[in-house]
């Protein structure tokens, strides 16, 4: 079903790198600091922090998914493995039920590799990992087992944008497409909002080496993505994310052929509903102005838009 003509980074990497930087993310998770929360649990003790999670894959659900962007989507699906818990501490989150009411199982580094091996079987053109951020030393410990049984798919790091520098550049030579949020521009909306008062500087300094790593989207004739940096930005009510002052420093310090999706789909849920303005969906005047900030920026790929 799919042509592949593109060899994923993992497979690219000298014999034993990628054992080797599983490794190293398992160390972390000795006194995790995986995220800018940098609890400093012992994670393979039993002990949990913020996330909640311990030591092995823990997962809400999987399946070719055909509601991400078209370059991921194309015609047979992203292959989406939605990770359970998360790092942030969104009161709005779309997915609480996974994110803060923790559905979802535990499950072996081999299951978790399997699941990979039947969504490429499935045609999917990707391996999409959603919040993977405080899972990344078990993601590769299963991505090792998965690519010496076959899987030959770009991985996609579809992360909330709140991650430690040292991480991601671990990261670095494994993942092909980094699919980030940038939540917020400004420190005190990220606290209020998701308890993360770190966030604009860490999704900044994160951001800034995904692409150092992967450069610019590539797609290929089909318009399949292959590799590179993919950004989301979901506008919120009353400019709470600070739109201007995202965009502005995706195009002036990462690249305005950065492809970017400016998201129109926020709907209150969750703990929104006691947070005004949180408590209501955007108006199609605010979705307007963040897009036309986005073109007024200098970016040239806005998912959806023709400029």
């Amino acid at each position: 079903m799919n042509e592949h003509i593109f060899t994923p980074a993992y497979l690219r990497l000298p014999p034993n790198v990628l054992a080797d930087k599983a490794r190293q993310a398992e160390e972390i998770l000795k006194e995790c600091t995986l995220c800018p929360r940098e609890c400093r649990v012992d994670r393979t003790a039993g002990e949990t922090g913020f996330c909640r999670t311990g030591n092995k894959p823990f997962i809400s659900s999987y399946g070719p998914h055909f509601g991400e962007e078209r370059p991921l989507v194309g015609r047979y699906g992203s292959g989406t493995i939605f990770m359970g818990n998360c790092n942030l501490g969104c009161l709005f989150c779309q997915n609480y039920s996974i994110s803060h009411l923790g559905e979802g199982s535990e499950v072996s580094f081999e299951r978790l590799a399997d699941l990979m091996l039947h969504l490429q079987e499935q045609g999917c053109h990707n391996i999409n990992f959603v919040t993977p951020t405080h899972q990344m030393p078990m993601i590769l410990r299963s991505l090792l087992i998965a690519s010496e049984n076959g899987l030959n798919l770009p991985v996609v790091y579809n992360c909330g944008g709140f991650e430690s520098l040292h991480a991601i550049e671990l990261l670095d030579g494994v993942v092909d497409i980094y699919m980030p949020d940038f939540k917020y521009d400004d420190p005190e909306m990220a606290l209020k909002y998701s308890d993360a008062p770190q966030y604009p500087d860490a999704a900044r300094k994160a951001i800034k080496e995904m692409h150092r790593q992967v450069g610019d989207l590539i797609i290929d004739r089909r318009g399949i993505a292959l590799r590179g940096l993919l950004v989301r930005h979901l506008v919120l009510p009353a400019g709470i994310a600070g739109t201007a002052g995202i965009v502005k420093f995706i195009a002036e310090e990462i690249s305005k052929n950065t492809y970017i999706n400016v998201m129109d789909q926020y709907r209150p849920c969750f703990r929104a509903f006691d947070h005004p303005p949180l408590n209501r969906r955007i108006t199609a005047r605010e979705y307007a102005d963040a897009v036309q900030m986005a073109i007024d920026a200098g970016l040239k790929r806005i998912d959806g838009v023709t400029i």
